[in-house]
């Protein structure tokens, strides 16, 4: 059984009918991942969707099989991002989202066309944008005197190695100046087809955090003026901050005794 497939494994069983408030009524996927406590999703979800559940962890530190000697074989996690948020989004957002909206227009692009959904978790504000557009997305917030996000603080990488076809994401953190505000965009790519566009030409101090992204993660940023490992040395094997990059290490003789590094001595995620 596939945990991912099945997130389902993790809710409670019943016999009551889905969809009732019956007592014995099976619970569902969306609300094991609330009662979980995921640290990704709010206690309450008060004018938002629900959880989207892209994985389902059991055990600790990924080991499966007899190789679990923790006492730990039995926890369920799941790991739950918080859904597309429903109008109105509060404070300035709604105003920031229509903005964006007319200024895509003026430009040619559909909102809807670049923009996959909007997030409001924890009073912050996330867009999920379409990688085709992101370098029009980002240039909207950056020109439109009204939205001003004119500092780029950075790009981040993340890993959901089963969250199929959408396994790689980059982070961008914008701040506007101006108006003292601050959003992030969010771009998931296949590890299959890691590419998007650089955003360097909007955001010039995006360089080096591209390339250590690129470097960390293996998402590869099209455009980019020297796009290179920064860290790694350039012929390095891999991608060190993926979730599926073995821990690596050497062995450590101690009182006679060999310990072998961390990825030979079980099997792990």
């Amino acid at each position: 059984m596939n945990e991912k497939d099945d997130a389902a494994a993790a809710a409670k069983a019943g016999a009551g009918p889905v969809g009732t408030e019956a007592a014995g009524t099976p619970q569902t996927a969306v609300e094991a991942a609330y009662e979980a406590g995921s640290a990704n999703v709010p206690a309450t979800a008060s004018g938002r969707g629900g959880p989207e559940v892209i994985d389902v962890r059991t055990g600790l530190f990924g080991v499966r099989g007899t190789g679990d000697t923790s006492g730990f074989g039995g926890l369920v996690r799941t790991v739950a991002m918080p859904g597309a948020s429903e109008r109105p989004y509060g404070g300035w957002f709604d105003e920031v989202v229509d903005l964006l909206a007319e200024v895509l227009a003026e430009a040619g692009v559909a909102y809807d066309d670049a923009v996959e959904a909007v997030v409001v978790d924890r009073e912050e504000l996330t867009l999920h944008v379409r990688r085709e557009h992101l370098l029009a997305v980002c240039r909207a917030l950056r020109d439109e005197q009204d939205l001003r996000f004119e500092l780029g603080l950075g790009v981040s990488g993340v890993h959901y190695p089963r969250e199929t076809g959408r396994e790689l994401h980059a982070v961008y953190h914008l701040v506007s100046v101006t108006h003292s505000r601050r959003l992030r965009l969010e771009v998931a790519v296949p590890d299959a087809d890691p590419h998007l566009p650089s955003s360097v030409p909007v955001y010039p101090g995006h360089d080096w955090h591209e390339r250590e992204t690129y470097d960390f993660f293996g998402l590869v940023f099209d455009g980019h003026p020297g796009l290179a490992r920064i860290e790694m040395p350039d012929d390095w094997v891999g991608h060190p901050q993926r979730k599926d990059y073995p821990l690596g290490g050497i062995p450590v003789e101690y009182k006679g005794a060999s310990v072998p590094p961390p990825d030979e001595r079980r099997s792990y995620n």
